[in-house]
């Protein structure tokens, strides 16, 4: 059963490295705390529940990878969409856990979540860079393909512009050599 991924094209490969351009996304997102495995395990729950029918019209949504997770700052994070999650400063761990939207809805069309902590928002087309990887993560794991994305990204003399983004495309009972997980950073020229 193939699930829909967001719509890109690529501009350049490099090992495990690549530039791409992607068109315009909508996405469901929430601000979840604690640290990245809760804050997954939260994020999840409560967009899922969105897309399972806790919507103003009760409509099933197709699920999409990947599930994105991104720091509430643009600061280096312990652990950073397709799913995001971003950490920010402080005593407690704030992110920002999104899922995409499936191609066939608009603004205007995607039922409004009944839970006011879910929030819409619309991705302009951007260009990201990214590293895949697989196998399980964990922070130390994501700390070290942010950085080598980081590393790669200045090679090419390009600027980040936002926070790094953790994406999973695979469920979590998914055997760790068929796992994929990217690291995406938006980027200009």
């Amino acid at each position: 059963m193939a699930t829909e991924e967001p719509k890109f094209s690529m501009i350049e490969k490099s090992e495990s490295f690549e530039l791409r351009n992607y068109a315009p996304q909508l996405i469901a997102e929430v601000k979840v705390e604690g640290d990245l495995d809760a804050a997954s395990n939260q994020g999840f729950r409560l967009i899922a529940a969105f897309i399972f029918g806790q919507n103003q019209v009760s409509e099933k949504i197709s699920m999409t990878t990947p599930v994105g997770i991104e720091a509430t700052q643009s600061t280096k994070i312990a652990m950073t969409v397709p799913v995001g999650i971003e950490a920010s400063k402080g005593s407690s761990n704030e992110w920002i856990f999104s899922f995409v939207m499936p191609a066939e809805y608009t603004l205007a069309t995607l039922p409004k979540p009944m839970n006011p902590l879910v929030s819409i928002r619309e991705l302009p087309a951007q260009k990201r860079a990214a590293i895949t990887f697989s196998g399980f993560y964990n922070e130390d794991k994501v700390n070290e393909k942010t950085k080598a994305l980081e590393e790669w990204i200045k090679s090419k003399q390009w600027q980040a512009i936002g926070a790094p983004q953790f994406a999973r495309y695979n469920p979590p009972w998914s055997l760790p050599f068929m796992r994929r997980n990217e690291i995406l950073i938006t980027v200009r020229d």
